[in-house]
C-alpha cells in the first residue's frame, strides 16, 4: 500500500483528496498544525482511517520530521493562506506560507528522499490580468493580489527543483473550484449559504461585491482526482485543471436562489466595500493537456455543483434549527 501525505488535510481539498486516495488504497496521512482549537470538521468522517502528523510550513524541521514519520511516496501540497481577500491585509504572512512554505517541503524532500513525488497546488489566480484566453500551460503570469504573486513563486520554485534535483514535483494549476465544504469566506459558499439562511428567515439581505465578475468554476471533487493522476504521468510537468465554461458571480447567485425558489434580484445588495483593490475580471480555463496527457475529464456541470451547495446548506441550517428548537423545548420543560 503506497503511503502519501496531504497537507491543508483539513481544507475543502484535502479531505475529498484524503477520501479519493483511501478510496485507491493508500496509507493516508494528515498535516495538521499545532493549535489551540482544532477545526477536523471536514474530516471528522475520516477519523480512524487517516493518520495526522503534526508540522508547519513555517518550520523546516518539522516538516522534515513528517516526512520521516510518514514515508510518503506522494506528498500533496495543498497548505495554503488561500483567500485572496485576507492575503492584502496579511501578505506577508500569505509570501511565507505559500511561498516559502513550498520551498521548505521541497527542501525537506531533497534532504530526506528525492524519490518523493510532490504536488504543488498552484492557482489560476497566478494569470490575473490575463495576457491570453483562454489561459493555458504557456499563457504568462500576471498576478493582481499578493496571494497570486506567492502562488507563482510556489509554481515557479516546483519547476526549479524538477529541473535542477530531478525530484518528481508537478503544479496543479486549479482554476476555481467548489463543494458543500468550501469556507463561507468564499463568495460561491457565501452566497448558498445565504441563500439557505434566507429561505429559513434568518437573513433578509447578502451583500456582495463585482457581480460581474467572471470564473471558471468546477467541482473540488472532480479536481482532487487530477492531482493523483499527475503523479501517476510518466514524466513530471504542470497541468491547468479546468471545465472551459465561464460564468459570473451574478450567474451564481441566480442558479442558487432558483434552486431555493427565490429571486435573487430581491435579496442581493451590492457593497462597494467588498470589491477588491486589483480585480480580476475573467479566468477561464483550457484543460486540453490534463484531457490528452491524463485522462481527466470534470464530471459535475455548474448547475449541479451550486445546487448540491444549496442543498446541503439547507440541510445544515434546518438541522441546527432543529437542533435549537429541541434544546429550547428541553430548557422550558426543565424550568416547569
Amino acid at each position: 500500500m503506497p503511503n502519501a501525505l496531504i497537507t491543508g488535510v483539513t481544507g475543502q481539498d484535502g479531505s475529498y483528496l484524503a477520501e479519493f486516495l483511501l478510496d485507491k488504497g493508500y496509507n493516508v496521512y494528515g498535516v495538521v498544525r499545532r493549535a489551540s482549537t482544532e477545526n477536523f470538521e471536514r474530516i471528522e468522517h475520516l477519523k480512524g482511517r487517516i493518520s495526522l502528523v503534526q508540522a508547519d510550513l513555517l518550520d523546516q524541521l518539522s516538516i522534515i520530521s513528517a516526512l520521516e514519520e510518514a514515508q510518503p511516496d506522494e506528498v500533496y501540497n495543498l497548505a495554503a493562506q488561500s483567500f485572496v481577500p485576507t492575503s492584502w491585509a496579511q501578505p506577508v504572512l500569505t509570501g511565507e506560507f505559500d511561498a516559502l512554505g513550498v520551498t521548505k517541503i521541497l527542501e525537506a524532500i531533497r534532504q530526506v528522499n528525492k524519490s518523493i513525488k510532490f504536488y504543488q497546488a498552484s492557482s489560476s489566480e497566478m494569470f490575473g490580468k490575463v495576457r491570453q484566453t483562454p489561459q493555458d500551460e504557456n499563457t504568462p503570469f500576471y498576478p493582481r493580489s499578493p496571494y497570486g504573486v506567492a502562488k507563482v513563486y510556489g509554481h515557479w520554485i516546483t519547476v526549479n527543483y524538477r529541473e535542477s534535483y530531478g525530484i518528481f514535483a508537478c503544479s496543479g494549476i486549479l482554476f476555481n473550484h467548489e463543494s458543500p465544504r468550501r469556507g463561507k469566506e468564499f463568495v460561491s459558499r457565501k452566497i448558498t449559504d445565504g441563500v439557505a439562511r434566507i429561505k429559513e428567515g434568518l437573513l433578509d439581505k447578502l451583500h456582495l461585491g463585482n457581480m460581474a465578475a467572471q470564473r471558471d468554476w468546477g467541482y473540488a471533487g472532480d479536481y482532487v482526482k487530477a492531482m493523483w493522476l499527475m503523479l501517476q504521468a510518466r514524466e513530471p510537468s504542470n497541468f491547468v485543471i479546468a471545465t472551459g465554461r465561464m460564468h459570473s458571480v451574478e450567474d451564481l447567485a441566480r442558479i442558487a436562489f432558483s434552486r431555493a425558489g427565490l429571486d435573487w434580484k430581491d435579496h442581493v445588495e451590492i457593497d462597494p466595500k467588498l470589491v477588491r483593490p486589483a480585480e480580476v475580471d475573467t479566468l477561464l480555463g483550457n484543460a486540453a493537456r490534463a484531457k490528452a496527457e491524463l485522462g481527466w475529464e470534470p464530471e459535475t456541470s455548474f448547475e449541479d455543483m451550486i445546487s448540491m451547495m444549496v442543498d446541503a446548506d439547507l440541510e445544515r441550517v434546518r438541522r441546527a434549527q432543529r437542533m435549537q428548537n429541541s434544546a429550547r423545548g428541553h430548557a422550558e420543560g426543565v424550568g416547569t
